[in-house]
């Protein structure tokens, strides 16, 4: 029997942004009076957009992180509308922004439950390494070599896939970990 492909969501994509100068926060928080900014608490300011729903954090170093978007094409969107935003407002930016996934998020049911204690025992075999405390948390967390990503591996079929850069490496990934689990024959 030919178990579904697992529907995989992702659920947050993480960009960082290099400009090729400092930002005025002062300057920015007078323009845009819904941008928060507190440097006494946190040292960026919070930057929030609608659509595609983000949040930009700017540093005056030049640097900016967006997180919260669905995809790297959001991201990206929500990156450019941040920029464009400053732009019209009259603040200068120079140069081409540096745009860098750092990491993305995801979530997916493999549609079977897990002995997680036969998949320990795999270990050696894995391709990866495996932590499994359960007293201290109910997964087992499998670091996968290749692609380079962190699966959180719940009995109930569930998982949490991190530290993937490329989104198309987020299904290499769980197609590797299934192809795994049918191969041993710890899915059912």
């Amino acid at each position: 029997m030919s178990r579904p492909k697992p529907v995989i969501n992702i659920v947050n994509v993480v960009v960082s942004v290099t400009l090729q100068h400092k930002l005025d926060l002062k300057a920015i928080v007078k323009t845009f009076p819904f941008v928060e900014y507190n440097p006494e608490r946190f040292p960026g300011a919070v930057f929030r957009l609608k659509k595609p729903k983000s949040v930009t954090l700017l540093f005056s170093t030049g640097k900016m992180v967006c997180v919260g978007t669905k995809s790297e094409k959001q991201a990206r969107r929500a990156v450019r509308t941040v920029l464009n935003n400053l732009k019209k407002a009259g603040i200068l930016l120079t140069g081409k922004p540096e745009i860098t996934v750092q990491n993305i998020v995801a979530n997916a049911n493999l549609g079977g439950t897990i002995d997680l204690i036969a998949l320990c025992e795999l270990e050696g075999r894995s391709g990866g390494k495996l932590m499994y405390e359960p007293e201290q948390f109910p997964a087992v967390i499998y670091r996968m070599n290749n692609p380079r990503a962190v699966i959180l591996i719940f009995a109930s079929g569930k998982l949490v896939c991190t530290g993937i850069r490329k989104e198309r490496d987020v299904q290499v990934a769980v197609d590797r970990l299934l192809q795994k689990l049918d191969e041993y024959n710890i899915i059912s």
